[in-house]
């Protein structure tokens, strides 16, 4: 179900492959207690946790081997260990167990989502699923989402001077949106209403990224039936939708009273002011979104692996949702710490995208 790039595990890989039984026993306890408290765990204390009966000076040097790793590491001068990133996208990739939600599970975000189908605008209805998606995981959730998924009713060309136009996108839902664009010099009026005619009979019930597809389309096929000024009146339209890749998304982030709970020390509170930071420059958010878009399923960040959240150590789940055509037109997911409770967030990041794509006509 995860897809993910393995960032800093190719050159270890093959001591990662060699720990025994009893080495990712120790480990997978250092790990699940630290997800479980956020603290270091000692030698002693695993060694009465794990199966096999080890002495406390045994544990101690399956865990200098798993330092030596780069599995865990020591925060202090302590005893305990806690999992470096590296060991946690090790226990995600090959020792942790994700299975399926469990029926009750899917019923309760079902129900939880169901609202999501009777919002007003597909905005309302992310946000509904977002503050939902929040709760069920006790992280900050996000979307990444088209400015416009409303499918267009028509436009209209007005011109404001010999070489600018207004554009006026009205959609089906009565959302009205105004663009301005560059007309090539000596257009005239009648192409500007042939340019018109020409996108209003391509683009109603399409979304912006549909109608774009077919028109490019169309306009290659119809070259020799348009003249030179009114093809540049379309090209201009249609590339005034395009805009910038950033310009055309925008980021929805609900939970973030959620990233305050649990915190053990003032370093936690540091990460956390640093992860808000990190949220408020949505550039990088929508950046590090974005890559997944081209995912099937489910993708996952740890730490460092993004360079957006490498100084707040934080973790990304996220999973694309669709339209009604099948066409991913978004991404959701949760942020929050390293120590997420990864084998449930990861099943409920991946239901819920998909229970959106449902009520969104996907």
């Amino acid at each position: 179900m995860a897809h993910h790039d393995p960032i800093h595990l190719i050159a270890p890989r093959a001591g990662l492959a060699q720990l025994n039984e009893r080495s990712r026993d120790i480990f997978r306890q250092i790990v699940e207690s630290y997800l479980a408290t956020g603290e270091p765990v000692g030698s002693r204390n695993i060694s009465r946790l794990i199966a096999l009966p080890l002495s406390p000076a045994s544990v101690r040097n399956v865990m200098a081997d798993l330092e030596q790793l780069g599995l865990i590491y020591a925060p202090h001068t302590s005893a305990g260990r806690l999992p470096t990133e590296l060991g946690l996208r090790f226990f995600v990739d090959a020792l942790m167990q994700v299975g399926d939600l469990s029926e009750a599970e899917r019923q309760s975000i079902q129900s939880q989502l169901a609202s999501v189908g009777q919002a007003q605008s597909v905005e309302a209805a992310l946000e509904q699923a977002l503050t939902q998606l929040s709760g069920l995981t006790r992280a900050a959730a996000v979307v990444l989402t088209p400015k416009s998924n409303a499918r267009l009713k028509h436009i209209e060309f007005v011109r404001l001077e010999p070489e600018r136009a207004l554009v006026i996108l009205v959609g089906e839902d009565g959302q009205v949106e105004n663009r301005v664009l560059t007309l090539p010099p000596g257009v005239p009026s009648s192409a500007i209403i042939e340019a018109g005619n020409f996108l209003n009979a391509r683009i109603r019930g399409r979304t912006l990224a549909e109608a774009r597809l077919e028109l490019e389309t169309a306009l290659a096929e119809a070259r020799a039936e348009l003249d030179q000024l009114t093809q540049k009146v379309i090209s201009a339209g249609i590339a005034s939708w395009s805009g910038g890749e950033n310009e055309n998304r925008q980021l929805i982030v609900r939970g973030h009273a959620n990233l305050l709970e649990d915190l053990h020390a003032l370093e936690d509170l540091e990460r956390v002011r640093l992860l808000f930071d990190d949220l408020e420059t949505k550039r990088g958010v929508i950046d590090l979104l974005g890559r997944a878009e081209t995912a099937e399923g489910v993708r996952i960040f740890i730490g460092s692996e993004n360079k957006l959240f490498s100084l707040s150590g934080s973790s990304t789940i996220i999973s694309p949702y669709r339209d009604a055509a099948g066409h991913i037109v978004g991404v959701l997911g949760v942020i929050g710490p390293t120590r997420l409770n990864y084998a449930r967030v990861i099943p409920t990041v991946d239901y819920a995208a998909r229970i959106v794509s449902r009520l969104l006509g996907g």
